[in-house]
C-alpha cells in the first residue's frame, strides 16, 4: 500500500509540471464564466432569470450542455495524452521502470491521479456553477432565487456523470499508453468524439463509448427517454478498457 502511495505522489508531482492541471482549472471555468457575462450584458433579463422557479436546476442544465458534449469528451483526450506524454517527451520510461516498484503499481497509481484530477474538475465545476448563479446577484438589483440548492441531487448527477466518463478514461489511458507520438491519442479521442456525436440519434448510440455524458445530459433535459442505462454501459466499458489497457501494458515488449 505504502507503495502505491508514494508513486502516486510522485505522479502527482509530475502532473503538476505538465498543462493538464491547467486544464483542469480553464475546463471547468471555462462554461460559468461564460454564463456570467452573458447574463451581465443582459442585464436587463435577469430579475424575469432570477425570479423563476427551480432556478438552481435550470442553471445546473444550462452549465452542463456544452459540458457533457463537448468540454468533457475533449478535455479527457487532452489531460490523458498530457500525462502519459510525460514520460515519452522526457523519455524516462526506462528509468522509471528501474525503480522498485512493479508495472501494477505504476498502471494504477498513473490513473489514479487522472481520476482524482476528475474529482478536481468536478468538484472545481460545480463552485462555477454557483458563482455563475451568485455573481450576478451581487452586481445587480435582482432576488436571490428563492428554491435552496438541491445539492442531494447534484451530488447523484456528478456521481453519474462520472460514471459515464469512465470509459473515455481508461479508453485514451489505453490508446495513449500504446502509442509514443502526442497526436495519436488526441487524434483517435476527436475522431471518436465526433462519431459519438454523429451517432446521438442512432438506435444503437449508447454502444459508442464517448456517447455516455451527452446522452445522460438529453436524458436529464427531457431529450432523450430511451430506458438505457448509460452508466451500467460505462461501468462495463470502462472495466474492459482497464483490463485490456493493463494487459497490454505489462506485456509490451518495448516499455522505453
Amino acid at each position: 500500500m505504502m507503495t502505491f502511495i508514494n508513486s502516486f505522489q510522485s505522479e502527482w508531482l509530475k502532473k503538476k509540471r505538465s498543462l493538464a492541471s491547467w486544464l483542469v482549472i480553464v475546463g471547468a471555468f471555462f462554461t460559468p464564466v461564460i454564463i456570467i457575462f452573458a447574463r451581465m450584458i443582459r442585464y436587463e433579463q435577469l430579475p424575469k432569470v432570477y425570479s423563476v422557479n427551480k432556478f438552481w436546476e435550470g442553471l445546473w442544465v444550462n452549465s452542463w450542455q456544452s459540458m457533457a458534449i463537448f468540454m468533457l469528451p475533449v478535455g479527457i483526450t487532452l489531460a490523458m495524452s498530457l500525462i502519459t506524454q510525460l514520460e515519452f517527451k522526457n523519455n524516462t520510461w526506462k528509468q522509471l521502470h528501474t525503480t522498485p516498484q512493479s508495472l501494477t503499481i505504476i498502471y494504477f497509481s498513473k490513473l489514479g491521479v487522472t481520476l482524482v484530477m476528475m474529482v478536481q474538475f468536478f468538484i472545481l465545476f460545480n463552485i462555477g456553477i454557483y458563482l455563475s448563479g451568485v455573481v450576478p446577484y451581487l452586481f445587480f438589483s435582482v432576488p436571490y432565487p428563492k428554491d435552496p440548492i438541491p445539492f442531494r441531487n447534484f451530488l447523484e448527477e456528478n456521481l453519474l456523470y462520472f460514471v459515464d466518463c469512465l470509459p473515455v478514461i481508461t479508453l485514451q489511458y489505453l490508446i495513449s499508453l500504446k502509442f509514443k507520438n502526442f497526436l495519436v491519442g488526441i487524434g483517435a479521442g476527436f475522431v471518436l468524439w465526433i462519431v459519438a456525436m454523429a451517432s446521438l440519434s442512432w438506435k444503437y448510440g449508447h454502444l459508442i463509448p464517448y456517447t455516455h455524458t451527452m446522452l445522460h445530459y438529453l436524458k436529464v433535459s427531457g431529450r432523450y427517454n430511451r430506458p438505457i442505462n448509460t452508466q451500467l454501459i460505462a461501468l462495463i466499458y470502462g472495466t474492459v478498457f482497464l483490463l485490456i489497457g493493463y494487459v497490454m501494458y505489462v506485456f509490451k515488449k518495448d516499455k522505453s
